[in-house]
């Protein structure tokens, strides 16, 4: 097929493919066969870039890193809406509007976005801002797959508003990996949605899975409507998702509805915060008009927090995918905000200690930010005589290891290298780009081999055999070999790649860099007392702990034992460090015409030291272009300044 042809068909075949798995939730074909279809769709575009549309699924994975966003007025404002609060308010607001018929939808707990697209194209998105002005955020909103880049028998004009959203699932696996690099996490949902959507960097965006419903009409050149409920349809029409909708004729319809909402709440994917009520007619909406603040015509029903009371029956301890001990109440069966609920979160040790929290306590149980049940306190009039204070086990229940807690932190924490309920997620970690790179291990693959008794360890990756990856395809000879292939070679890695692929607290890619290059073999590494670990540069007294509690524990020897017969590498590979930057401290800030790690590296080189922040222990600062409040910080203490040429004279 001529390469205009096959692009032409890939283009339309994974647009159809997208809508159906991101819009429809019903995909077609398996994950495989459309990963392997948008390879060759890129390699296509790589060689006849000419032929590339606007529209290729190749375009959501993000652009170019901008350096600030851009304001976009909005030609049609987009709204906000006023709260009601309880049945009573709600009442009110239909009496006063009098309305034929109403739309009832979910009120989704996101961010407000506009959409234009011209001829069918996407040309722009924004951010609602205040309503009037907004943030264009286009390429970002270009990386989320239910968002069409062209819509077929579209208007000259349309512009669309919607709600971005994180799916709970997402934001969950999220917060996992934050955690597991230190980061700070995310409160909820809508706060990660809203830090995703603002990333200067698309392809940040692009690995947050965010998603959108479209809830109105702004413009629509060409076409005129009645109803409200028949713009969403006409949009749907267009392959966008919409959000879904009642319409209802009477108060005791919309208050029926109202409830419905709230009791299906958890059914949803997205966080919602109430339910919207909406006049479907579009002419009494202009009758009705706006004030200053809010449209007349619609409302915002913002559900209470209800809480309850149940008698706390048991406390099991999960042991999460990062190691973390958390407590969970199961408690007698009890009917809240829609739901039934069993169990509730008891956060950590402290939580339960400050509440002073015992199994048979009748408790008071609210759902925190009406998503998540949690225990707001105990009613101690009707605590058993029997009752004893709760305490975390010593022990992970899920392999025995000794636990212990973190230092800077309430978490405790299962110190065990082989601990199954971590093991997918330290195994995704070993193999991983900084860690010891071998490519094409997903986790649903890793997911596999775990499933069929093969895969334990990190170790186990070299036990493989090539049947068993085979395994892993319906004709897996060829894909075989390139995985075998690929966890040969992780065996040359460098020491610091391993050291940062056993997953020890607080030892990331830098700290396990310093490591390996003062130690120079993970045998003088495991023989490292705590004292000799702080003296290093960059190894503070917490890293220190943490090292020697990971290389004492047993699972950690065996696993390194393993390793070391399998093959792998256990001496650093670096050649020795030069001296011409020792003692020095440099911050580097603005653009320079290499990316900053690689000027970090060059620097750690030479002996001396990359810092993120200008204090007065700070040597130099190099500034680029576009330097801002650390080269003004700099001028303030009298640190002297260097451009990137003046620094470059200064290597040797």
């Amino acid at each position: 097929m001529e390469p205009k042809n096959r692009i032409d068909e890939l283009t339309q075949r994974l647009n159809a493919y997208n809508y159906q798995y991101y819009v429809l939730d019903a995909p077609t074909i398996p994950d495989y066969e459309y990963d392997m279809l948008l390879r060759e769709l890129e390699t296509l575009e790589q060689q006849y870039p000419q032929l590339a549309h606007p529209d290729s699924p190749t375009q959501r994975v993000g652009g170019q890193a901008v350096s600030a966003f851009a304001p976009v007025t909005h030609e049609v404002p987009l709204e906000s809406l006023q709260d009601v609060f309880s049945a009573e308010e709600l009442t009110d607001f239909l009496s006063r509007v009098q309305a034929p018929q109403y739309t009832v939808e979910p009120k989704v707990d996101g961010l407000s976005v506009a959409l234009e697209y011209v001829d069918g194209v996407l040309v722009r998105g924004a951010t609602r801002g205040d309503g009037l002005v907004g943030e264009d955020v286009t390429a970002n909103l270009r990386t989320i797959a239910s968002i069409p880049l062209r819509l077929e028998n579209a208007p000259p004009r349309l512009i669309v508003r919607g709600e971005v959203f994180m799916p709970r699932q997402v934001f969950e696996r999220l917060n996992e990996e934050r955690e597991e690099r230190g980061q700070p996490l995310f409160a909820n949902p809508r706060n990660a949605a809203a830090g995703s959507l603002r990333q200067l960097d698309p392809k940040v965006a692009a690995r947050r899975r965010l998603d959108i419903l479209i809830f109105n009409l702004q413009l629509c050149e060409g076409r005129s409507f009645e109803r409200h409920s028949e713009t969403l349809d006409y949009l749907r029409s267009l392959h966008m998702k919409v959000i879904p909708y009642t319409l209802c004729t009477t108060a005791e319809e919309v208050l029926t509805q109202v409830a419905t909402i709230n009791e299906q709440r958890d059914g949803y994917c997205f966080d919602i915060d109430g339910a919207v009520v909406k006049t479907d007619s579009l002419a009494l909406r202009g009758e009705l008009g706006s004030t200053a603040k809010f449209p007349r015509w619609a409302a915002a029903y913002k559900y209470p927090p209800e809480i309850k009371q149940t008698v706390l029956q048991q406390i099991q301890i999960q042991v999460g995918r990062t190691g973390v001990l958390t407590p969970k109440a199961i408690v007698a069966p009890v009917r809240l905000a829609g739901t039934r609920v069993t169990q509730a979160t008891l956060h950590n040790q402290d939580f339960i200690a400050e509440k002073d929290i015992r199994i048979g306590d009748t408790v008071r149980i609210r759902k925190a930010g009406e998503i998540i049940p949690e225990i707001l306190d105990v009613v101690l009039d009707k605590r058993p005589a029997d009752a004893v204070p709760f305490v975390m086990p010593t022990c992970c229940p899920e392999c025995g290891s000794p636990v212990a807690r973190d230092p800077d932190g309430p978490a405790i924490r299962c110190t065990g290298a082989n601990c199954p309920a971590q093991r997918l997620r330290h195994l995704m970690h070993f193999v991983s780009r900084d860690a010891m790179d071998i490519e094409g291990l997903s986790e649903k693959l890793l997911e596999r081999l775990i499933e069929a008794g093969a895969l334990c360890t990190p170790a186990d990756l070299y036990a493989l055999t090539r049947e068993q990856l085979a395994s892993l395809w319906q004709k897996g000879g060829v894909m075989a070999d390139k995985l075998s292939a690929a966890i040969e070679r992780s065996k040359g890695n460098d020491l610091s790649r391993l050291l940062f692929a056993l997953g020890i607290r607080q030892v990331g890619v830098k700290a396990a860099r310093v490591l390996a290059e003062e130690f120079g073999s993970m045998a003088a590494l495991r023989q490292a007392d705590a004292e000799t670990l702080t003296a290093i540069r960059d190894v503070g007294p917490i890293t220190a702990q943490n090292l020697v509690q990971w290389f004492a524990n047993p699972q950690s020897s065996a696993l390194l034992d393993r390793l070391q017969a399998a093959g792998v590498n256990m001496r650093s590979l670096s050649q020795p460090k030069g001296t011409a930057f020792e003692g020095l401290t440099f911050v580097l800030t603005g653009t320079l015409s290499v990316p900053r790690e690689e000027v970090a590296a060059q620097i750690e080189a030479l002996g001396g030291k990359s810092a993120s922040s200008v204090s007065k222990k700070t040597s130099y600062v190099v500034a680029g272009e576009k330097a801002g409040s650390k080269l003004k910080k700099a001028q303030e203490l009298g640190i002297p300044v260097l451009s990137e040429d003046e620094f470059r004279a200064m290597l040797p």
